[in-house]
């Protein structure tokens, strides 16, 4: 089994939807089962399994699995012997305290003998003794956000995505403790095979993260005009540019980033490009 490079993935959730989508995109096709707990991929020397996030970075950490997906919030919690690989980018987080909405918030001393419901307890009492606040930290497995309202705490340390949670809760947002995403993380001393399986899959993972938010741009210029056109393509110092059988006119070839697509299209007809066609890119190998 040396030449199978084992992953750990969430069960369910949005952490387990983004982490199967980046993986087919990577061209891994796996087949995830609410039954199974071990899914081999078709195509790939990789075997998925399916487990709760917390318990992820331990698995990893003991080499039940080689590589795992998590939140770096449940790295940071566990401190288990992992190594993170890559930030991934998607299921972005944030650990924050929070308190009721009516009441007046003045700074962290605010905290100060009060009890706080979590379910990161070591995140929290390592910030707390940083900053020198004596509170009393109570741990939740989950639905923290209730817990001021039935009187099991003055406050709250739980993720925060949207906010709505907090709203729905009648909680405010105080503080913001740490910044969270999915971390692609590893078992050290991964056998010399089993590194080259997990190097190849970082190079498709990274083509698919170069292409995210990329454009692909074909248009048709006067050749007079192309130095202007060029200049006007942010990031790009050399686009492909083909003559046309029209005399006088070439076909230009580009990347342009999404965000910036609108603003890139109005200057390039100002500037006399015409036949403008945009395609999507799926990855990008650079």
């Amino acid at each position: 089994m040396d030449s199978i490079l084992r992953i750990a993935i969430q069960t369910k959730g949005r952490l387990n939807e983004d982490s199967m989508t980046l993986l087919g995109e990577s061209g891994i096709k796996l087949v995830a089962s609410s039954r199974r707990l071990i899914s081999a991929a078709k195509n790939y020397p990789l075997e998925a399994l399916f487990l709760r996030d917390d318990d992820i970075p331990q698995c990893v950490a003991d080499g039940v699995a080689d590589i795992g997906i998590v939140g770096k919030n449940e790295v940071m919690e566990q401190q288990q012997v992992v190594e993170i690989i890559k930030h991934l980018g998607f299921s972005k987080c944030r650990l924050s305290l929070a308190i009721p909405k009516d009441l007046e918030y003045n700074g962290l001393e605010w905290f100060s003998g009060k009890k706080i419901a979590t379910s990161y307890p070591r995140i929290l009492r390592d910030f707390l003794k940083e900053n020198n606040i004596d509170a009393d930290i109570h741990f939740i497995a989950g639905s923290v956000e209730i817990a001021p309202g039935i009187g099991l705490a003055d406050a709250i340390f739980d993720i925060v995505s949207s906010g709505s949670t907090l709203v729905s809760n009648r909680l405010k947002e105080v503080m913001v403790i740490m910044e969270s995403e999915a971390v692609l993380v590893a078992t050290p001393n991964l056998s010399k095979e089993k590194q080259a399986i997990l190097d190849e899959l970082i190079f498709r993972i990274e083509a698919v993260e170069k292409g995210r938010g990329k454009k692909y741009i074909l248009l048709n210029a006067p050749n007079e005009k192309l130095d202007q056109i060029i200049k006007v393509l942010p990031g790009m110092t050399s686009p492909t540019i083909m003559p046309l059988a029209k005399s006088g006119w070439s076909s230009l070839h580009s990347v342009i980033n999404e965000k910036e697509f609108w603003e890139v299209i109005g200057n390039l007809k100002r500037n006399g490009a015409e036949g403008i066609l945009v395609l999507p890119i799926e990855k990008m190998i650079l």
